[in-house]
């Protein structure tokens, strides 16, 4: 049986910069892989060939064994690759509700009235439908991320791509926001998450693939990967003799 997803040997080159560098991994049904990296490792730029935001120099990417390489981002949202941004922008006077709404009827292509369920669900499971009518501008940086969240579960993803999803919130805000995404889990939906919140990473994930400037540096059980001597001095800082 094919992987969910399959990235081989991909690279991507923004004129002399090599900002990923012949990577290869694959990603189960229903696993959870964490990416760790220093800042400018090469990881957004990663979650950016996933989801068709850009395309590879080198390489392939591969979804239940097609190859979606050369497809736009919208089509790939269309067959189940969801995703989260860095930095939330939601339409700020839309209300919540209509940000959802937008999110799930553009994966579907389907018109907003046959969508109100899924949008109502998807504020459920990230528990924002009491916030629903408030103005996206108006919620806090916790609430807006649960938006991430609920419009990328809107587009009713099999593979859910998390960038940096606890970034900006205290220790309680991250253990919130890591509750829904067990539940998330639990659904079923294998996710790819990149985070510098390490404590947050290391809960919720099965498996840590760590690299360092766009280059595979280890991968395998998040304990042992954190252990790894190489990782430990280039990501953490930690000289090992």
């Amino acid at each position: 049986m094919a992987p969910l997803l399959r990235v081989e040997g991909v690279s991507r080159n923004f004129g002399a910069l090599r900002a990923v560098d012949d990577l290869s991994f694959e990603v189960s049904e229903g696993e959870a892989l964490g990416i760790l990296g220093q800042n400018g490792a090469g990881e957004s730029t990663l979650f950016n060939l996933i989801s068709g935001d850009i395309h590879p120099s080198a390489g392939a990417i591969r979804l239940r064994g097609r190859d979606i390489t050369d497809l736009p981002s919208y089509k790939r949202c269309r067959l189940g690759i969801g995703r989260s941004y860095q930095i939330p922008q939601p339409f700020g006077r839309m209300t919540v509700f209509e940000n959802v709404l937008a999110a799930a009827s553009f994966s579907s292509g389907r018109g907003e009235s046959a969508c109100y369920d899924l949008s109502v669900d998807a504020l459920d499971r990230t528990r924002l439908l009491n916030k629903s009518n408030f103005a996206a501008g108006a919620l806090t940086l916790l609430e807006r991320k649960r938006l991430e969240l609920a419009r990328a579960l809107a587009t009713k993803p099999a593979l859910l791509l998390l960038d940096e999803i606890a970034g900006g919130l205290t220790d309680g805000e991250c253990h919130e926001l890591a509750e829904v995404i067990k539940v998330v889990r639990e659904e079923g939906v294998s996710i790819i998450w990149i985070e510098h919140v390490v404590h947050a990473l290391l809960a919720g994930i099965d498996r840590l693939l760590v690299i360092n400037f766009g280059k595979y540096l280890a991968e395998g059980e998040p304990q042992n990967v954190m252990a790894n001597a190489a990782v430990q001095e280039v990501y953490m800082g930690i000289e090992v003799e």
